[in-house]
């Protein structure tokens, strides 16, 4: 049985870490309030590195971007946690028999670098980093990619968990796995076909999949 988790917003609280992230940073470059909103903005979906070549100039750094770059993986890879109830959730479905894996759209350095400082790395068969493979989701590719990492095969089925309705839900369904969304708080997106199971947390939707047998 194979699982497939999204990492960001999904396992791990990416929103709370990166604003914890960038308050420090803020302070320590004594720069002005405004900055928090700039770097927020530019960094709130998704960061690569080339995002800090606009923002040395947006906020008027002299660092090279890369040295800010490696700032930001270390920052926030510190400062990101996961969810209530992720770890035991996670443990309890490899007792059960279950085969996870993370697919995950991102840089491969700050992804694994938050997977290492959570401590979540070891608890999954495979890890597949967009950025690694070439390919993001929505794309068949990167759920395939993300299966083979497991030593897995789409064609048997499994999965996908997360928090993205676009990516996470409507691209998996199109690899052929099961969908199950987590909610957050919000509601189901009117007009996109609805995932095959809604979770309230991610807590929650461990529970869903270990009351099911596919």
């Amino acid at each position: 049985m194979l699982a497939l988790f999204d990492l960001d917003d999904t396992l791990i609280d990416r929103c709370a870490g990166l604003e914890k992230w960038v308050r420090g940073f803020v302070r320590s470059r004594s720069l002005p309030q405004e900055a928090e909103a700039v770097i927020c903005s530019r960094l709130r979906e998704r960061a690569y590195p080339e995002d800090f070549v606009y923002l040395r100039a947006a906020i008027g750094l002299s660092d090279a971007p890369g040295a800010l770059w490696s700032e930001y993986v270390d920052g926030v890879a510190r400062s990101v946690r996961c969810f209530s109830g992720v770890r035991e959730g996670l443990e309890g479905l490899r007792r059960a028999g279950w085969t996870l894996g993370i697919a995950t759209n991102g840089a491969g350095d700050i992804q694994r670098a938050k997977l290492a400082a959570t401590g979540l790395a070891p608890l999954f068969d495979g890890i597949c980093v967009s950025g690694e493979v070439g390919t993001r989701k929505p794309e068949r590719r990167l759920f395939e990619a993300a299966a083979a990492e497991c030593g897995a095969s789409l064609s048997t089925g499994g999965w996908m968990v997360g928090d993205n309705p676009e990516a996470d839900i409507g691209g998996a369904r199109a690899a052929g796995l099961r969908t199950l969304w987590v909610a957050n708080g919000r509601k189901w997106a009117h007009g996109l076909r609805e995932p095959d199971a809604t979770a309230p947390g991610i807590a929650q939707a461990i529970e869903v999949l270990r009351g099911t047998t596919a």
